[in-house]
């Protein structure tokens, strides 16, 4: 309920003030009176009370690049190396495609569809080739093509498999971290 003060130089019906905490003053006046000084209110400083603006966080400038030659992924910050992975890369006829694509995907734990019998691997299996990540960047026609884990580290710097980047699981765990969707990855001969 608001506050009733009423000024005592004046008659009671002429002028009254309404005080709502935290709000605004509102003069009524009933009838056009001589000018008066009002008594001066202080109002808080709004300025103070708003919290400031945290600063923006830096941008990370971060890039997978693919050497298909030495069978690397490299990932780099702020134009810096900062680690390398060994893969295993597209076998002959399933190619890995060279160019430049972007991380459209990441799934922990995924469920791997076999791109020839279109049988459905779920996760966690032995039979499930994708390991423990799986980092898609672009796809030719059906298949999806992209980094993933392997529980076969002996297959890892050859080409064994259909187009994808094949890591061991704690190296493709570690670059999964690294990243996000929308990370340039290129992929060169």
């Amino acid at each position: 309920m608001p506050a009733r003060i009423q000024n005592p130089s004046l008659p009671r019906a002429l002028m009254t003030f309404c005080v709502l905490a935290g709000c605004t003053i509102a003069v009524l006046q009933l009838r056009r009176l001589p000018a008066i000084a009002l008594p001066k209110i202080e109002l808080p400083n709004f300025q103070t009370i708003i919290a400031p603006s945290p600063k923006p966080t830096p941008v990370i400038d971060t890039k997978l690049i693919v050497d298909l030659s030495d069978r690397r992924v490299r990932l780099y910050e702020n134009r810096k190396l900062k680690a390398t992975y060994p893969i295993a890369i597209g076998q002959e006829g399933w190619e890995t495609p060279i160019g430049t694509f972007k991380v459209q995907q990441m799934y922990e734990n995924p469920a791997w569809l076999h791109p020839i019998t279109g049988e459905k691997i779920p996760p966690g299996s032995k039979d499930n080739p994708l390991g423990k990540r799986w980092i898609g960047f672009t796809s030719q026609d059906k298949l999806l093509i992209g980094f993933h884990g392997t529980t076969d580290y002996s297959l890892i710097g050859q080409a064994v498999s259909h187009g994808c980047l094949r890591m061991k699981n704690a190296d493709v765990m570690a670059l999964y971290k690294e990243i996000q969707v929308g990370t340039p990855v290129i992929v060169k001969k």
